[in-house]
């Protein structure tokens, strides 16, 4: 029998005194809270970051998560635009990113008398190009459920059964994630492919995402949504809402979506570790 992981993700947490979580609504960071908020109570705080890169409702959702799982939240704005070694884009954008967000937490945590601030990476994103993570260890962020060795799997098990809303959502990375690297990131251009994706949704897609290659908006579905689109109306009122979003051309990827895809590009020189 499979050990029960939630007593030592309660005991690891409670051992901190305190805590900020770096918190996007997501299953992995709700997880975090939910167990925070549990073993903490007044002395965890949730904070989400708002800035051009942040999807449409995920702020909204970030708020109802918190309010379910019993833990204060609160928003502050990041300005990781105004760096521009994160506008490059180059295979460290996450790395820039991250820097920006944990200065800024790191700061509200110490004001706050929290002596921990906690993320919700888990065992999984060992496993691909992460370069976030470098961030968080020079910033001293905690990772219980990666500490824990959690993969993505048991944290939405724990997710359910700790009665978490996001247990099922759809993971929802930074729209800068769906730009090629090297292609420049911009507030125009993020909100564009927000546009697009918001788009594609509200036809009734849940797993997708908008990849931006300049003139072009591809968008990429999940395996179990392709059939929808070999409907040719329906394929053709997609590409319609792509290019309605400002693309000049739209197209739909063959293949079903993939986390990470864009990392494929990269060498193996240039994903260390």
């Amino acid at each position: 029998m499979t050990p029960d992981p939630l007593p030592g993700l309660r005991a690891r947490v409670a051992a901190l005194g305190g805590a900020v979580v770096a918190f996007s609504g997501g299953v992995d960071s709700s997880v975090v809270a939910a167990v925070a908020a549990g073993e903490l109570g007044g002395r965890a705080l949730a904070v989400t970051a708002a800035s051009p890169a942040l999807a449409s409702g995920e702020l909204d959702g970030a708020r109802a998560v918190a309010a379910a799982v019993g833990i204060a939240h609160e928003v502050v704005d990041t300005a990781e635009l105004e760096r521009a070694a994160y506008r490059r884009n180059d295979r460290f954008r996450c790395y820039h990113c991250k820097t920006e967000l944990y200065d800024r937490l790191g700061v509200l945590a110490a004001a706050r008398g929290l002596p921990a601030v906690l993320s919700g990476a888990n065992a999984d994103d060992t496993g691909d190009w992460r370069p976030g993570l470098r961030a968080a260890a020079e910033h001293g962020v905690r990772h219980p459920l990666l500490e824990e060795g959690l993969g993505k799997d048991a944290v939405r098990a724990l997710a359910r059964r700790l009665g978490v809303p996001s247990a099922d959502k759809p993971a929802s990375p930074c729209l800068a994630s769906r730009l090629p690297y090297g292609t420049p990131v911009s507030a125009p251009v993020l909100a564009q492919v927000d546009r697009a994706e918001r788009a594609v949704e509200a036809l009734g897609h849940r797993v997708l995402r908008v990849r931006h290659h300049g003139r072009l908006g591809r968008v990429s579905l999940a395996a179990d949504e392709l059939d929808r689109v070999r409907d040719p109306a329906h394929r053709a009122a997609v590409l319609r809402a792509v290019l309605a979003a400002g693309y000049e051309e739209a197209e739909i990827d063959d293949e079903p979506f993939r986390s990470g895809a864009l990392n494929l590009t990269l060498t193996p020189v240039e994903r260390p570790g």
